[in-house]
């Protein structure tokens, strides 16, 4: 038996290999990254949708399933950013406005547990901390271009897949009769449990930051906030960010409250924060993220930071999805949607 042959007999150490190289082509695509990222979850939000549908309807092919929904959402778009868009920029000029009014009101420097917090902020000189954030803030709007040509061409790239996904589905099947059908096994090996991991666990997140959101937001009308538009945007945002985004949030929505309602306001929004972290954690999770083992605090906050330093802002949506997945890889933690308790494997991760 030649090398080679061995080397396919080997499945463990073949599938070894293809992991690093597919790792690697994917560091060498970084810059593509967001592309990669954005048509992943649109085809699988898309293509989730369509089976949906297609259990009450099987006769309906795709196409029809989803290009209404596609016109839909282009038809929304082309709505929110005629509409919105202004009012999200003007409200988020006052919010900026109102902190700094807040910062150097006078009330500030004479409460004597609040004077603390701004001689701190004095020392590091907030006020060019601020600048440069508005700043970084232009350079990412001058940017915009790029960032909508990555959108727009993962939308019609999930367009096109779901809309003909038989289709595709049988011209992959085809690569598992070549000549090289051991490589595309295991790629359909790697490409299963990464759907089935990192697919369910951000749309999961996605339901989660949906209802977070309305929670917020509610409550922020009802406390008449300044800006609700653009909190509701930033709590969005960072509530796609597993348990440390519903923390993140509490210090600008504290920051803005007191501004508004000094610290009875304050205390409204730490009970909203506390409320809201308490559903997630026991009624939103066990619902979205049924088939999740839930990982402790530690691990979550340890690859939360790691996950950014390499992967930047996009390490905080999709590390704890990837770190899942390298889990059921090692066979420590095996996931698979529709599973009421996630499948832990102690002989192997002992």
């Amino acid at each position: 038996m030649s090398l080679y042959d061995k080397f396919v007999e080997n499945k463990r150490l073949r599938r070894f290999i293809l992991l690093l190289i597919v790792i690697a082509l994917f560091y060498l695509f970084r810059s593509m990254m967001s592309l990669f990222l954005l048509t992943f979850i649109f085809t699988f939000l898309s293509v989730q949708f369509v089976r949906a549908v297609q259990k009450k309807f099987p006769k309906i092919k795709p196409i029809w399933i989803i290009t209404p929904i596609y016109l839909i959402i282009i038809a929304l778009l082309i709505f929110v950013i005629t509409n919105y868009v202004p009012q999200l920029i003007t409200q988020t000029v006052k919010m900026f406005k109102s902190l700094q009014k807040f910062y150097e009101s006078k009330e500030v420097r004479s409460n004597p547990y609040l004077n603390v917090v701004y001689n701190y902020l004095q020392q590091i000189n907030l006020d060019n901390q601020i600048k440069g954030a508005i700043t970084q803030v232009v350079n990412y709007i001058s940017s915009v271009g790029a960032i909508g040509f990555n959108i727009v061409i993962s939308f019609l790239l999930s367009f096109f897949y779901t809309s003909q996904v038989e289709q595709m589905n049988s011209f992959g099947r085809q690569f598992l009769k070549s000549n090289y059908s051991w490589i595309f096994s295991d790629l359909f090996y790697y490409g299963k449990k990464f759907v089935n991991t990192f697919g369910v666990v951000l749309e999961a997140q996605l339901m989660i930051a949906v209802v977070n959101t309305a929670l917020t937001t509610i409550t922020l009308l009802f406390m008449k906030m300044p800006g609700v538009l653009a909190l509701a945007v930033m709590v969005f945002l960072l509530s796609l960010i597993p348990v440390a985004g519903v923390i993140i949030s509490l210090i600008p929505l504290s920051f803005v409250a007191y501004s508004v309602g000094g610290i009875r306001y304050v205390i409204y929004i730490v009970i909203m924060i506390v409320v809201i972290h308490l559903i997630e954690t026991y009624f939103l999770n066990p619902q979205f993220m049924s088939s999740m083992t839930h990982l402790p605090i530690f691990f979550t906050f340890v690859v939360l930071i790691v996950s950014e330093e390499l992967l930047g802002t996009w390490g905080l949506i999709i590390g704890i999805p990837i770190f899942v997945f390298f889990l059921d890889i090692l066979g420590v933690h095996s996931i698979k949607k529709g599973d009421k308790k996630p499948r832990i494997n102690l002989k192997k991760s002992l």
